[in-house]
């Protein structure tokens, strides 16, 4: 459910004529040009969706005589639209807003022109639609990739996190992570408004980062780049010491770089993390500093094995 009063703020539209709906049954985020219906073709009509009247359909309805054109009208508002939104500024005609009211359907206004507020508004809704889900961890900006720390409690995410801000990383979410799925292939989290900007250090209580280090170390939402699932060290367990396999774990169908960094006292837990920032950005180039060492063992080998024979 998409809330209108929200979706007037956000686009910053002008309201022509209210509506009594507080919300509207929007299922896809998507938009519709009603100029075929204003020619009569009803046969595939999207009135599900935020109906957006630009130039084109502006001086068509301008064009027609003020019979036919209330005609028509009467027809496109018998369907439950959820609302129409005028670009570019333009006046609405008498007549719309009068069928509007009886449908009790709302008429904004906006001076933006159409392409831009049709970008605006599916921007709005992929936001609003998105499949959300909420994380135990804290999320992290390191040189521009988004780091996501998780592990059971009091493993030391806050303090990594928090060591980090110090080195001039930016603090998204501590303890809660709200992830969306914003596309396909993209996650982005944030931080529920509550609890924004506050972390909790065990000995010292809740501290609020930007009021202490400014507003440079806080960040509003990230992508999700990378997991990093901190856990104590585990005698005797194999961790992998050369990268040359990368492990991905699945978060609302999203395949998000995986790895585990196992924490004991005396490691620089920032450090290691910054270098996995840098690490997964060279990756993404095309470098891999396990496969480029990897190729050269195997052509030393292969260089020996010719010498030998």
């Amino acid at each position: 459910m998409i809330q209108a009063a929200d979706f007037a703020k956000n686009l910053k539209l002008t309201e022509l004529s209210p509506s009594t709906k507080a919300e509207w049954d929007i299922r896809t985020a998507d938009l519709n040009r009603p100029g075929m219906q204003f020619c009569g073709f009803y046969e595939y009509f999207a009135f599900e969706r935020p109906q957006v009247i630009g130039k084109v359909e502006m001086t068509y309805l301008e064009s027609l005589d003020s019979k036919a054109r209330q005609e028509m009208l009467k027809k496109y508002f018998s369907y439950d639209l959820p609302c129409v939104i005028i670009c570019r500024g333009m006046h609405a005609p008498e007549d719309l807003l009068r069928e509007a009211k009886e449908r009790d359907i709302a008429v904004y206004q906006t001076d933006m022109v159409t392409t831009k507020f049709t970008f605006a508004a599916i921007t709005y809704l992929n936001r609003c639609l998105a499949p959300r889900v909420t994380r135990h961890g804290v999320l992290v900006d390191v040189y521009g990739v988004g780091v996501l720390l998780t592990g059971e409690s009091g493993v030391g995410k806050s303090e990594a996190a928090l060591e980090l801000v110090k080195r001039g990383h930016q603090l998204v979410a501590d303890d809660v992570v709200d992830i969306c799925r914003v596309a396909d292939n993209r996650l982005t989290g944030e931080c529920p408004e509550m609890v924004r900007h506050f972390m909790e250090i065990r000995g010292i209580g809740i501290i609020d980062i930007r009021a202490m280090y400014g507003i440079g170390a806080v960040a509003m939402s990230k992508s999700i780049d990378l997991v990093m699932h901190m856990e104590k060290w585990v005698e005797g367990k194999e961790y992998d010491r050369l990268g040359l396999s990368e492990d991905y774990i699945t978060i609302l169908g999203v395949k998000v770089p995986h790895q585990i960094m196992p924490v004991r006292p005396g490691r620089n837990l920032a450090i290691i993390i910054e270098v996995a920032a840098r690490n997964l950005s060279l990756k993404r180039t095309g470098y891999s500093a396990a496969h480029e060492l990897d190729r050269r063992l195997n052509e030393m080998i292969m260089k020996q094995s010719g010498q030998n024979e």
